[in-house]
């Protein structure tokens, strides 16, 4: 439970038709199974501890009355213990017969949630058996076993320990009703929807049982576990898989595939990533036509081992089918964004500082794309190369034969001199190796593509990412400056795949742009020894990898150091030490909210994903906001 974490099971133990014995002691195994993995709620199928199928035998007094004493012996069997059961039975209230769902907890029924949707399909009727929750209009409570018991339709359960942790219960055909119950449990608060379901398999059913559910985790910004009837119930007329799920936000984190010899699932759901994207979520309307009500659990928090799987690069897509499709789809993004962008101003030309680095070579490859959009001749691109201290051969080179192959118009301007002769006017030391020395290089090269575009009617292409903007590697009116920013949404892990996918688009450039992959990431401002590359910015600021693992959960859930650093250690355990992720967290921290001047002044350019630091809506945030909170909480996981 702890970083907002709760374990969830889904079971389909086996059972036999009316043999109320026999599956409450496979309803009592499963739990001890969940109880060995440490769950925090395990859900059985629909009436389990009769069956689904026992056609009108639910008229018969024997079998109800079985039902109810195993219930209570469910009941007491959780005193005591830790996991929440949800377990379906059929259970009389008055003169009628619901179709129920019990939660259970430390030998107390939490609550009672009748099925409001009941199939009336010719293989079985439930509408001839059962009255629907909808049409109970008794009292909020009933009295069970000398307990007085919550039932009805609407009823959140609440973690007394962990606000983040609610959820309510829907049962087989509710999910598939026009409204669901879920609908108005997900939207008073509820994180987590329990179904107990006994679907009978049919041609294609399943995956639709998984559009079904993927849709109402997704629609819903909830956790999902669905749990459904399988072996041993009667194949008189259907057959049960034991198809059974857990879903969180529309993707599957586990799944019993039909006719699997597996009984139980588990995975971790992520309360607090649910949490955050509900509350920016703001088409996520919390207005309910029907009010829940709230019943409250104790559960100690204690930490939830995790199993299920953490992207190390939450931004790139591991798939490679899945990769190049969003590689094409961030390259047409960012040159019709461009190509709009040279219409609209009426640009002669389009000027972009190259230098053989990976930040330059997208943005020259979306420039490219962008005439060929405007039926436009690559020489109406001007691409710079401008030489100086630290620059080497090799990416020198490599700039040169990539325009050269791309046919694009190439000047080479060398700006040692003028930065000599800067230092001089501002009496810089021309050994003096500091942040001016770096900077001034990088500010006259923006000076040189601004000239340059005013004197050929063109606009400079920016080449800085996101990455960059985030830790603030950039020099203020620098490259930090252009008149659109085609990279300004796209992070540094995401240039590598989206270069290496245009490279099999353009074979006759694959061999440089193979090399320009191979480049180590450098500013190239300090000169090294024999010509070599002598800054590498990972060695500087960090590996890229681990700064957007940070950026991409501190932005997208609002995480907090501890959480980020717990699910870093995870991601990219056997890695890097824990020593090296808290170090880079410090630094990532700290240059974030001490660079945020920067991302308050940057110009247009294309949003390609969720996260975007453009000052104009997607990040606002003050540049003397104090980081002090984030990084206390960094130095208390030392």
């Amino acid at each position: 439970m702890k970083y907002g974490f709760i374990k969830a099971a889904s079971a389909s133990p086996a059972l036999r038709v009316a043999d109320v014995g026999f599956n409450l002691k496979s309803a009592m195994d499963s739990y001890d199974k969940a109880l060995e993995i440490g769950a925090n709620i395990l859900v059985l199928p629909e009436l389990h501890l009769t069956s689904y199928s026992c056609g009108d035998l639910f008229y018969s007094e024997v079998i109800l009355n079985s039902a109810r004493e195993a219930l209570k012996e469910l009941r007491d069997y959780t005193k005591g213990k830790y996991t929440i059961l949800v377990v379906g039975l059929p259970l009389r209230v008055g003169d009628k017969l619901y179709n129920c769902a019990a939660v259970l907890l430390d030998g107390h029924i939490l609550g009672v949630v009748p099925k409001s949707s009941l199939p009336n399909y010719r293989e079985f009727s439930e509408k001839r058996r059962f009255t629907s929750g909808m049409d109970y209009n008794g009292p909020d409570n009933i009295e069970l076993f000398g307990e007085c018991v919550a039932f009805g339709r609407n009823i959140i359960f609440c973690s007394k320990e962990m606000y983040a942790f609610s959820f309510g219960v829907e049962i087989c055909e509710d999910l598939w009703a026009p409204v669901t119950p879920a609908t108005n449990l997900c939207l008073d608060g509820a994180s987590i929807i329990a179904n107990l379901s006994a679907s009978s398999e049919l041609i294609g059913k399943a995956e639709v049982r998984r559009k079904l559910v993927s849709s109402a985790s997704s629609r819903l910004v909830c956790g999902y576990i669905y749990s459904n009837a399988g072996w041993g119930e009667s194949t008189q007329d259907m057959v049960f898989s034991g198809h059974s799920m857990i879903y969180e936000k529309g993707k599957l984190l586990a799944e019993r595939e039909p006719f699997s010899h597996r009984e139980l699932i588990s995975t971790e759901i992520d309360l607090f990533k649910i949490k955050a994207e509900r509350h920016r979520n703001t088409s996520f309307d919390q207005s309910v036509t029907t009010p829940c009500r709230r019943v409250y659990f104790s559960q100690p928090m204690r930490e939830t081992e995790l199993t299920r799987y953490y992207m190390p690069r939450p931004f790139v897509p591991e798939d490679r089918e899945e990769m190049e499709l969003r590689a094409e789809e961030i390259l047409r993004i960012q040159s019709y964004g461009l190509m709009r962008r040279i219409e609209h101003t009426g640009s002669r030309k389009a000027v972009i500082g190259v230098s053989g680095g990976l930040d330059s070579t997208l943005a020259l490859l979306v420039t490219v794309r962008a005439m060929k959009m405007l039926n436009r001749p690559m020489t109406d691109i001007l691409a710079v190369t401008m030489p100086c201290f630290g620059t080497t051969q090799r990416t020198k080179g490599n700039a040169e034969k990539l325009c050269e192959i791309l046919g694009t118009d190439l000047k080479v301007v060398d700006i040692t001199d003028s930065v000599l002769c800067h230092f001089r006017d501002i009496g810089q030391e021309k050994d003096c190796m500091d942040l001016t020395f770096e900077n001034a290089q990088a500010r006259e090269r923006t000076q040189v593509l601004m000239d340059l575009a005013n004197k050929c009617g063109g606009i400079v292409v920016g080449t800085g990412d996101l990455s960059e903007l985030a830790l603030g590697w950039a020099t203020y009116n620098g490259d930090h400056m252009s008149m659109y920013g085609v990279n300004a949404s796209v992070p540094k892990t995401l240039l590598r795949p989206v270069i290496e996918y245009e490279a099999c688009q353009l074979p006759e450039a694959a061999e440089v742009l193979a090399d320009i992959l191979d480049t180590p990431i450098s500013p190239e401002l300090i000169p090294g020894e024999k010509g070599d590359i002598s800054q590498k910015t990972e060695d500087i600021v960090g590996p890229y990898e681990l700064h957007d693992f940070f950026l991409y959960h501190m932005l997208k859930t609002g995480a907090g150091p501890a959480r980020v650093f717990h699910l870093a250690l995870y991601a990219f355990r056997g890695v890097y030490s824990r020593e090296t992720v808290l170090k880079w967290l410090k630094v990532f921290l700290r240059r974030f909210f001490n660079q945020q001047f920067k991302r308050s002044c940057l110009p247009d350019g294309p949003k390609v994903g969720s996260i975007s630091f453009s000052p104009r809506g997607d990040w606002q945030m003050p540049s003397d906001a104090i980081s002090a909170l984030w990084l206390e909480e960094a130095e208390r996981l030392e």
